[in-house]
């Protein structure tokens, strides 16, 4: 996934070494009832040089990726968006992910992001896509709905964190 995806208002493109202050900046905005592996810990970890590492390692690694996801007007990177291999799935059926920056919440981009990566797998021949999702995660679940996935009924983990809800999109 080295293609760059463009819609009316974003360019989602692979990502760089250079943007990692602002992945590791998600990880402080996570909610905190986001488990702790997910967020930074005691130690600041992970840092903005273990998030680039992470980021170097992604050119190498076939398959499908993360995008930086940026506005084209100001052009401004605003999070991720894209296709991972789904842990103990088929290659062809990886898992779709995203995550933008709260100050961008609450104006369409996350769904946009995800419908342009959505109709990709599909022009590139991929077969089931899916995603976990908090069940505390509103905005996520009807972000992952409009964009076609249904919930499976599956909780991939549950803990004092919530539970972990798999959802499936099955191609068209």
């Amino acid at each position: 996934m080295t293609e760059i995806l463009e819609t009316d208002r974003l360019i989602l493109k692979p990502r760089q070494v250079g943007e990692a202050a602002v992945y590791r900046h998600l990880w402080t905005e996570r909610d905190e009832r986001v488990p702790p592996h997910r967020r930074i810990d005691r130690e600041g970890r992970p840092t903005v040089e273990d998030m680039a590492a992470v980021i170097d390692g992604e050119r190498d690694e076939p398959g499908p990726r993360l995008l930086a996801v940026y506005v084209k007007d100001p052009d401004e990177l605003i999070g991720y968006c894209g296709l991972i291999p789904r842990e103990g799935g088929r290659h062809d059926e990886p898992e779709l992910a995203f995550e933008l920056l709260r100050a961008t919440h609450g104006r369409g981009y996350a769904t946009e992001a995800a419908r342009a990566v959505v109709e990709w797998a599909d022009a590139a021949g991929y077969g089931c896509l899916w995603a976990s999702v908090w069940d505390w995660n509103v905005a996520s679940r009807r972000v992952l709905q409009k964009v076609g996935f249904r919930e499976t009924g599956r909780v991939e983990a549950e803990s004092e964190h919530g539970r972990s809800l798999l959802t499936v999109r099955t191609p068209h």
